[in-house]
């Protein structure tokens, strides 16, 4: 019991590290509250489970069961192992800070377009790309993300995301990585010059 209790607080220790090792800083309060959710919910749905086994089987037969679960599932480190790769979340904080007004209000929700000028040779990796960027955009607080050819301007595309207010919109600055970088590369390297965004906010 001292051996088995010991493995445990080591491991739960050592779990919880490494989620906040792969979280970026603004988000790694939210990301362990999850996980501690699921985890603690996950612990609490296996003891009823393995109490029904225990009430129809007898308590000896759900420990076995318990015991060959508990095997097989150690050796799926050696089918499923975690990456190793290491994800480089600095801060990235290189967009320009929009121009406006000081005293512009704090409500939103706020309108961002950007405009990009492809080169037609590479306007299929930039959908790509961009519906991959999408992603991040999402995650770093933007909804009802898209991004659309223009019908009378040849080339040009246009992305579109909302955010709920201007100060959300401002901490989205501050959410980007450096590990977010290759996308923007794999964006800039499709069009011929520095897109155009423009800032609207909901009257």
């Amino acid at each position: 019991m001292l051996v088995g209790g010991a493995a445990w607080v080591s491991f739960m220790s050592l779990f919880n590290v490494q989620v906040l090792n792969r979280a970026p800083d603004w988000v790694r309060a939210r990301v362990l509250a999850v996980s501690m959710l699921v985890f603690q919910g996950a612990v609490a749905a296996g003891s009823a489970a393995w109490g029904v086994i225990a009430a129809q089987d007898g308590v000896g037969e759900a420990l076995i069961w318990a015991g060959v679960g508990a095997i097989l599932t150690n050796s799926l480190a050696f089918f499923m192992p975690l990456s190793d790769t290491t994800v480089d979340l600095t801060a990235w904080n290189h967009w320009r800070m929009p121009s406006v007004s000081n005293d512009i209000v704090s409500e939103g929700p706020v309108l961002v377009i950007v405009e990009y000028d492809v080169i037609p040779e590479q306007a299929e990796e930039f959908i790509k790309a961009m519906h991959e960027y999408g992603r991040i955009r999402r995650r770093d607080g933007a909804s009802r993300w898209g991004v659309c050819k223009d019908l009378e301007t040849a080339d040009r595309y246009t992305e579109i995301f909302i955010v709920s207010s201007w100060q959300e919109h401002l901490r989205q600055h501050d959410r980007i990585t450096r590990a977010d970088s290759r996308f923007e590369v794999r964006i800039r390297n499709c069009v011929r010059s520095e897109p155009t965004v423009r800032h609207l906010l909901y009257s």
